[in-house]
């Protein structure tokens, strides 16, 4: 997914700081990168990777430490 052709878009919580995520969106895939390296890599999901990934999240199954 090129950096330049979709539309990123991050929380409108996340303010002027640059410490977050950004998502772009295609009918096939969902893509999300660093606010900090807008130039870099970007991880790919399908719609229901995604949706997966966000629900094991909020359920708090990860262990993000």
């Amino acid at each position: 997914m090129s950096n330049d052709l979709h539309m990123w878009r991050k929380s409108s919580r996340s303010g002027q700081e640059n410490a977050c995520v950004e998502v772009a969106m295609t009918e096939s895939t969902v893509a999300v990168r660093d606010s900090k390296n807008a130039a870099g890599p970007a991880l790919a999901f399908t719609p229901a990777a995604f949706s997966t990934f966000v629900a094991t999240v909020k359920a708090g199954q990860l262990d993000l430490s």
